[in-house]
């Protein structure tokens, strides 16, 4: 049997007959350089995708410019600034800002309708109200 093989094929025979495998002395040292270009492959990959998104971002600022449409951020912000720009208004409202007659009909009415039932009322019951 060792006449018809050579030395290297008995080697391989011993791996998969499961003899000890040789060692790498330099796997560690590939494994490691094999991490780093996947890092940088990484690093690379992500750096173009945000360049990508900064020309796209550039494009859609032009489109927004162009037809006067504004970012959804803008417009929160400028909602925000008009409820608070109310909110201080109807802090420091003026009392004479009320509509005219709003707050006094109500005094009124109320008066008049007193009026009206104390006309009903038999004669002794009017005088101890009006009193």
């Amino acid at each position: 049997l060792s006449l018809v093989l050579s030395l290297g094929a008995t080697k391989d025979m011993g791996k998969m007959l499961g003899g000890d495998e040789e060692k790498d002395p330099d796997a560690a040292k590939k494994e490691e350089e094999r991490q780093e270009a996947l890092r940088q492959e990484e690093e690379e990959r992500k750096a173009k995708y945000v360049k990508m998104e900064a020309e796209r971002e550039v494009m859609r600022q032009g489109i927004r410019d162009k037809y006067g449409i504004k970012k959804k951020e803008e417009k929160e912000a400028e909602a925000q600034a008009a409820l608070e720009a109310n909110a201080e208004g109807s802090l420091t409202r003026p009392k004479k800002a009320i509509p005219p007659g709003c707050g006094d009909e109500d005094e009124d009415e109320e008066e008049s309708i007193l009026d009206t039932v104390i006309k009903y009322l038999p004669g002794p019951l009017q005088d101890m109200l009006k009193k």
